[in-house]
Order: structure tokens, then C-alpha cells, then sequence
């Protein structure tokens, strides 16, 4: 099977490298795929289609930039000795921290840019709020690039030339709102960017969804549910919005199965789940379908291996592992293997949409680092979420506490109660099946507090959840002694 041949018919030339894309180019509305010989192609053909793209970014790469070059050098790897797509994994997996102290060392964009300063088109980059902010510079074609995938995968969503996409994120230097928006415009859409973090936005966003009743939503999932609540106090159903297409990243609650079933239900649209990292935009490239299977992994536009932590090598099908990502068509700061951080199964079973991708069922469920251990047991926030979502009553919100009194870990769940469970004994019944069902799900038994619906405060952003005082017991026992 000649793909390229066959995808030129369709306004793209994947004989050149990077990818020629004709921008007038788009489906038939009716049309499942937007370019269906490669998403929908037997593995084997594709990946040869992968291989060749892989072994020109790592040649781009190798030539322009000498973050790469001495990397590599150090490994004992080099372009040449990529002689499949297995090989990759001999190849030196690239943590953010290198990602820093390059751009310390070479500002502003670091040593592993690989076009001139002057190239560079856009300036995204991370708020710094943990660390040293980290630089992103995208030069003109690679935007043009990443609108390009984002119009394919949202296309594979069910958005369509007739749908009002109204973006709800923060328009700065995070990425989701922009590629969420370049790539609504390129297939065709009408692009709402409302944006969101400003004092009273929320409630003018509801005003403004009654009025221009978008079809299809962009935010985070804390975010959707956020606005759901100021829809309600305002007397407004979110139902009678019209939204029917949600699509979210930034956190983990998309693909987690209670969450995803509360949105659904809150609008009456579908749930889509998406989202990888900043660093690799296209970012969408762990995307959904309409039929909400889980992530597929779009393998064409960025190459991912799930891998096993310890030894970055690509676990078995059906393993947890986490996401590390490669470029394929990125000119101006390629990633080439870049380690996520996050949690992932993959598997290699069929889709009901006909795409031949990998998936990833269960989404992005969770981060190696946002694991914490409570007596022995290893807990991820998505998991409590999970359970609490679940259960009749939950108000909508809640905090973890971990904090340590002698010798033993404390586990505090601190969750809302929905109004209609605010009488004494209801709350009392509604606390003991919280605490029962996190203990069995947990394996640890809980601290359940409850409080009044609305008292913790809502994000706007990535919602953050988990407090660990651990370390200032330590320091207390420190000073004692």
C-alpha cells in the first residue's frame, strides 16, 4: 500500500519531510476520517510511514541542534543506527529538568532549538510556578503543522465545519487554548476563545453560552463542572446550552469513569479526553474519538511508547507504563523522547471507528509523582475522585490531607454534601458510605469530613487537590531534636 501516494489525493504530500499540507484542504462533513488510509491502515503499512518521518527528525535534529548531538554521543546512538522503530528505545529518554538547565545555560530557547532565533513564531512556555519557567519557540510552519493535527483529531472527535467551539481556558502561555483554537479554525469551524481566570468570567460565560448556544466546549473538566454549578445558581439547566461535544485536557478527569459520566449528564454531550503534554504540541495527539474508547494514539504526528519507568524500554500491551513522546514533524524545538511523567495502559485492540491506533482505555489516570503512599498503600488522587463521584450526595468537591501523628500516616478526605443530604442523620449515613468505599477501593481507611456544598473553592485551571503536611512533621521532629 502506497500511502503517500494515496494521501497526496487528500491535499498532503508525506513524501516530503516535514509533511506538505495543503490549508484549503478538508472531508466531506459526512466523513468518519479525515485522512483515512493512514489512520485507518493496517499497522505494519503505517509504520513504515512512521520510520521514515522518525529518521528525519532525529536527523534534523542531530544536524541543528547540540543538546541532541552530545546527548546522543554520550548513548553511542546517532541517526545511523536507526534501523527500526524499535531502536528508538536505545535512544536516551529526555526529562524536563534537561529541558531547564538547557535553557539556563543557552538562553532563551535552549541548545535543542533547531531553527534560527529569528524563525521562531510564537512564545509559549510554562508559568515557572514550580521551578524555572521552561521556554517554548514555535516556528511559523510548525504552527501551521500543529493546527493541521489538531483539525485531524478534532475532527475524529465528531467537531465539523458547522460547529461553534466555545474555549473556556486561559489564552496566555499555556498551550490547550491555542491549539485548541488553531485547530477549530482549520477544520472549518466558528471559534468561540472566551478564555477564562478573570474575576465574574464564568458567570458572563454562561450568559454568553445562553445567547450564541455553542455545539462543542473546551476547558479543563474541573472548569466544565465549575460553570455547570454558576449555570444553576443563575436558574440556567447546562442541558438547555445545546453543547453537544465536550472536549477536555489539562487533568485527569475526562477519562476518569465517574467524572466523565457526571459531565455527560450535567450537559447531555459526549466527553472527549485528550491531552499529552505542552512540550509535544500537538498536544491532541492523545485524543479521543467519538466513540470515547479511550486515547488513541495518533502514532503519524507524534510517536509514543508507553515504558516502563525504571528502564524506559516499551511495556507489553495491556501494561501500565508511562508516555514518552517523539516528534515526527516538529523543525523548531523537537522532542525526541520526552518523558511524560504521567500513567498509562495501552492496548492494541480494535476501535469501533475503524482507526488502527494504539489506545490508551483508561486515558491518562494519573502522574508517577502525584502517587503518595499511605501506610504501605500506593493511592492516586483519579481513584478517590473516582469512588467519590460515584455515591449519591457528594456536593461536587473535595480536598486530601495526608498528615502524620507519631508513627502513623493520617489520611483526610474532605468532601462536600450535595444540599439535599445537609440533615444531620443523612450526613451522617452519607460519611460512613464515603469512608467505606474509600477504604475498600483505597485499601486504607479514611478520615471523612464533611462540609456544606460550595465551601471549597472551584478551579479555573488544573484543579489541585492533595496537601502532604508529612514533611513539616518531620521538620517539627527536626527541630526537637
Amino acid at each position: 500500500m502506497n500511502l503517500e501516494a494515496i494521501a497526496r489525493t487528500r491535499g498532503v504530500d508525506l513524501g516530503a519531510w516535514p509533511p506538505r499540507y495543503d490549508p484549503a484542504w478538508r472531508p466531506a462533513p459526512g466523513a468518519e476520517h479525515w485522512l483515512p488510509e493512514v489512520e485507518c491502515a493496517p499497522p505494519a503499512a503505517r509504520d513504515g510511514l512512521i520510520l521514515a518521518k522518525l529518521r528525519a527528525q532525529v536527523r534534523w535534529a542531530w544536524d541543528k541542534s547540540p543538546f541532541y548531538r552530545r546527548k546522543w554521543g554520550e548513548a553511542g546512538v546517532s541517526p545511523d543506527t536507526l534501523e527500526s522503530l524499535d531502536a528508538l528505545a536505545r535512544f536516551p529518554v529526555v526529562q524536563k529538568a534537561e529541558l531547564r538547565a538547557a535553557q539556563a545555560a543557552h538562553p532563551p530557547y535552549g541548545d535543542y532549538l533547531c531553527v534560527a532565533p529569528e524563525e521562531v513564531a510564537r512564545i509559549h512556555g510554562t508559568s515557572g510556578t514550580t521551578g524555572r519557567p521552561t521556554v517554548f519557540g514555535v516556528g511559523r510552519a510548525d504552527w501551521e503543522r500543529i493546527g493541521e493535527a489538531h483539525a485531524r483529531i478534532l475532527w475524529g472527535a465528531g467537531l465539523r465545519p458547522g460547529d461553534r467551539v466555545m474555549i473556556c481556558s486561559f489564552f496566555s502561555l499555556y498551550m490547550g487554548s491555542w491549539g485548541a483554537l488553531v485547530g477549530a479554525e482549520r477544520l472549518g469551524a466558528t471559534a468561540f476563545p472566551f478564555g477564562a481566570g478573570v474575576a465574574g468570567q464564568t458567570l458572563m460565560a454562561v450568559q454568553w453560552a445562553r445567547e450564541l448556544r455553542p455545539t462543542a466546549f473546551y476547558s479543563t473538566p474541573s472548569y466544565a463542572l465549575h460553570l455547570a454549578e454558576t449555570a444553576r445558581r443563575e436558574g440556567v439547566d447546562p442541558r438547555a446550552l445545546g453543547i453537544r461535544t465536550l472536549v477536555f485536557s489539562g487533568e485527569p478527569g475526562a477519562g476518569i469513569p465517574a467524572t466523565r459520566r457526571l459531565i455527560e449528564e450535567t450537559f447531555g454531550g459526549l466527553c472527549v479526553d485528550m491531552g499529552s503534554m505542552a512540550e509535544m504540541s500537538p498536544w491532541m495527539t492523545n485524543g479521543e474519538c467519538r466513540h470515547r474508547t479511550g486515547m488513541h494514539l495518533w502514532q503519524d504526528l507524534v510517536y509514543t511508547q508507553v515504558c516502563d519507568p525504571a528502564t524506559w524500554t516499551p511495556v507489553p500491551d495491556g501494561a501500565e507504563g508511562t508516555p514518552v513522546y517523539t516528534h515526527l514533524e516538529r523543525t523548531s524545538q523537537p522532542m525526541i523522547r520526552l518523558v511524560s511523567g504521567d500513567l498509562a495502559r495501552w492496548t492494541a485492540a480494535p476501535c469501533a471507528c475503524g482507526r488502527t491506533y494504539p489506545r490508551l482505555p483508561q486515558g491518562l489516570y494519573g502522574r508517577i509523582d502525584d502517587m503518595f503512599i499511605v501506610r504501605g498503600e500506593n493511592i492516586y488522587p483519579s481513584a478517590i475522585e473516582d469512588t467519590l463521584r460515584a455515591i449519591e450526595g457528594f456536593g461536587g468537591e473535595f480536598r486530601v490531607i495526608i498528615s502524620r501523628r507519631e508513627a502513623m500516616d493520617d489520611l483526610l478526605i474532605r468532601a462536600e454534601h450535595a444540599g439535599s443530604h445537609a440533615e444531620p442523620a443523612l450526613r451522617a449515613r452519607l460519611e460512613e458510605t464515603m469512608r467505606e468505599r474509600l477504604r475498600a477501593r483505597l485499601g486504607v481507611r479514611p478520615v471523612v469530613e464533611l462540609v456544606p456544598e460550595g465551601t471549597l473553592p472551584r478551579s479555573e485551571f488544573k484543579a489541585r487537590r492533595v496537601t502532604d503536611d508529612r514533611d513539616l512533621y518531620r521538620q517539627t521532629l527536626g527541630r526537637r531534636g
